[in-house]
C-alpha cells in the first residue's frame, strides 16, 4: 500500500482511495427539478387541506354561517307576514319545501317550520311539504356530517354516552331513528350529524326519517292550519298529539339515563 509521503522524505503522494474522494466530491450534485418540487408542494397541500380536521373545520364554519344566516332572514316572519305573493300554487310548494331542508340544517326549529307549512299550505298540502323538506334537510346534513365530519369525530367516540349512541344508531339504526323521530326529545340536527358519525346507511337513515316524522309533522301541520280557530276540534287534538309524545319520550329518556348510569 502507498503511503501519503514517500520512506525517502519526498514530496508527498495521495493515496489512491483520497483521490477517489476527492474526485466524488468533485462532481456537483444534481440541482432538484422544479417540477418535482412543485408537485410535492401540491401533494402536501392537498393532503393537509383533505385531513379530516381540515374538513371538521369546514363543516363547522359552514354551519355558522348558515346559522348567521338564518338569524339575519328570520325565518318566523313567515307567520306573521305569510308567503310572497309572487309565488303560488305548485311553485310555491316546492320553493318552501327546499327552503324549508337548508333552514333545517341551519338549526332552525322544525315545529316553527311545520306550523309555518300549515298555516300557509293547508293541513293537507302543507304535510306533504314539510315532509319533503324534512327528508332534503335531513339527506344534506347527513351528507354533510358523513363526508366531512366522521373521520374526524369518530375517534373521540370514548364517553359512555357516546358509545351507547353510537352502538344504538350502527346496530339498530332504523329502529333507532324512527324512535328519534317519533319522539322529539332528540333536537333534529343532532339526530342527524350523530347519525352521519354512525356507521348507519343512507336508505335507513332516510327511510326512517320518512316514516317517524309523520305524525309530528301532521300534528304541527293541522296546528298551524287552524291556529285561527284555537278552540276547534281538529286544534285541539293536534295539540294533544304533540304533547303526549313529548311526554312519553320525556319520560323513557329518563329511564334511560336511570340504566345507563346504573351499567
Amino acid at each position: 500500500m502507498l503511503d501519503a509521503t514517500n520512506r525517502s522524505g519526498g514530496t508527498a503522494t495521495a493515496s489512491p482511495r483520497a483521490a477517489v474522494t476527492e474526485l466524488v466530491t468533485a462532481v456537483p450534485t444534481a440541482a432538484p427539478i422544479p417540477s418535482l418540487t412543485r408537485a410535492g408542494f401540491a401533494s402536501r397541500c392537498t393532503r393537509a387541506l383533505l385531513s379530516p380536521w381540515s374538513r371538521l373545520s369546514l363543516l363547522v364554519a359552514l354551519l355558522v354561517a348558515a346559522a348567521s344566516t338564518m338569524l339575519l332572514f328570520e325565518p318566523q316572519r313567515l307567520l306573521t307576514h305569510g308567503w310572497p305573493p309572487q309565488l303560488g300554487g305548485a311553485a310555491a310548494a316546492v320553493v318552501f319545501a327546499g327552503a324549508y331542508g337548508l333552514c333545517t340544517v341551519a338549526f332552525v326549529p322544525r315545529p316553527l317550520l311545520n306550523l309555518a307549512a300549515g298555516a300557509l299550505f293547508g293541513s293537507q298540502v302543507g304535510l306533504g311539504t314539510a315532509l319533503v323538506g324534512t327528508v332534503l334537510g335531513a339527506g344534506v346534513a347527513f351528507g354533510l356530517g358523513r363526508v366531512l365530519g366522521q373521520d374526524a369525530l369518530r375517534p373521540l367516540l370514548r364517553g359512555r354516552w357516546l358509545k351507547a349512541a353510537d352502538g344504538q344508531l350502527s346496530r339498530h339504526g332504523f329502529r333507532a331513528m324512527m324512535v328519534a323521530r317519533l319522539f322529539p326529545g332528540v333536537p333534529f340536527w343532532a339526530a342527524n350529524y350523530c347519525a352521519a358519525v354512525s356507521r348507519m346507511g343512507w336508505p335507513t337513515f332516510l327511510l326512517a326519517t320518512a316514516l317517524g316524522s309523520v305524525p309530528n309533522t301532521a300534528a304541527y301541520a293541522v296546528a298551524g292550519a287552524r291556529a285561527s280557530s284555537p278552540t276547534s276540534p281538529a286544534f285541539l287534538i293536534a295539540m294533544a298529539c304533540i304533547a303526549v309524545p313529548a311526554l312519553v319520550g320525556a319520560v323513557v329518556a329518563w329511564r334511560k339515563r336511570h340504566h345507563l348510569r346504573a351499567r
